[in-house]
């Protein structure tokens, strides 16, 4: 298996959940489920350090990198900045096409709303918010959002919402989508950045974060 490969399928099952936030990693067991030795392994893990995603403990092989609170406002001040960037780069430069997928997905997403489907809910947010930054039309930009994203994914797209937060959270959905339709660069810019700013509360919330002293605290352990 090539170097690559061994990076990404373990960096997915980090974002995916499979090895928890905290969680040792089970070196041997990855081993023989990829069939590869403990040297490539390592060096994936490596990779994913310098990416944020683990962190390597001296002489006791590595776990899981948990977010600490300031690590979950950072990552979501930059998901605002990309993502207002990224609205007015789209009411610029969307397809009428482009539009219409986002708007399909917008209805969808107010269907699952009304059901209580709160999981298949999120897959259309999802849809939605990186077909505008698909729509931007700048590599630069989508590769930076997927690299930042990347380690929110989890916390920003299965977090609980209250009722009225969840209504909320609809109701500015469609703003996203009338500032599309219109073309409305600066005020789509606006609303995703309230939006963005409304979600990391929730997350904050919702205790997917640990505080610095949790963090502190274990590393002395």
């Amino acid at each position: 298996m090539l170097h690559e490969e061994v990076v990404g399928r373990v960096r997915a099952m980090l974002l995916d959940g499979d090895i928890p936030p905290g969680a040792r990693i089970p070196e041997r067991d990855l081993c023989e489920k990829l069939e590869i030795s403990r040297t490539p392994l390592r060096e994936a893990l490596k990779v994913l350090a310098a990416e944020g995603l683990v962190q390597l403990l001296p002489n006791r092989g590595s776990r899981a990198a948990r977010l600490t609170d300031k690590d979950m406002r950072d990552l979501f001040e930059v998901c605002q900045g990309l993502e207002a960037l990224a609205g007015e780069l789209a009411c610029e430069r969307i397809t009428d096409a482009g539009v219409a997928d986002v708007a399909a997905a917008h209805r969808a997403m107010a269907r699952y709303y009304e059901d209580g489907d709160l999981l298949q809910y999120y897959r259309c947010n999802r849809h939605i918010h990186e077909a505008i930054i698909a729509a931007a039309g700048n590599p630069v930009l989508s590769g930076l959002y997927d690299s930042v994203t990347a380690r929110i994914r989890r916390a920003r797209y299965v977090t609980p919402m209250t009722p009225q937060r969840w209504a909320l959270a609809l109701q500015e959905h469609e703003a996203i989508l009338n500032a599309l339709q219109r073309r409305d660069g600066v005020g789509l810019s606006h609303i995703l950045r309230a939006h963005l700013r409304h979600k990391r509360e929730e997350v904050l919330q919702a205790g997917f974060a640990e505080t610095e002293s949790h963090v502190e605290g274990r590393a002395s352990l």
